[in-house]
């Protein structure tokens, strides 16, 4: 499976792993699945971290090391248009982005975000 994971997944996935449920916890560690990141998620990981909403140490190396085995999923313009097309129950970019980003590429999105799980337009792995 083709997995790309949310901001909060990434993170917790790296930082504070009890958050994820089993299911998402056994999908993220099988090497037969290929986990992606969208740069989307880097920004928003790095802006939080700049707010101090999230403490990293050395915020850039920690990206660097967190996002080491991950493939980069990438932002096109395709991606962009679909994303601002989606009918999502808010405006949030980062949500678009990311929901755009697993239908273009046909990745599965692992999220908790009830407002991306059952969107009927992408598959996902919900962390429950």
């Amino acid at each position: 499976m083709n997995l790309l994971l949310d901001t909060h997944i990434w993170i917790w996935s790296k930082g504070d792993p009890a958050r994820l449920s089993k299911r998402v916890e056994k999908e993220l560690s099988d090497p037969a699945n290929e986990l992606w990141l969208s740069a989307v998620s880097v920004w928003e990981a790095l802006t939080l971290m700049q707010k101090g909403r999230i403490r990293m140490e050395s915020p850039f190396e920690w990206v660097e090391r967190a996002a080491e085995q991950m493939r980069e999923a990438p932002l096109t313009r395709e991606i962009v248009s679909i994303g601002l097309a989606m009918p999502l129950p808010h405006a949030d970019p980062a949500d678009r982005f990311l929901a755009a980003t697993a239908k273009v590429l046909k990745l599965t999105l692992v999220t908790s975000d009830q407002k991306l799980l059952g969107l009927g337009e992408i598959a996902t792995l919900a962390n429950r």
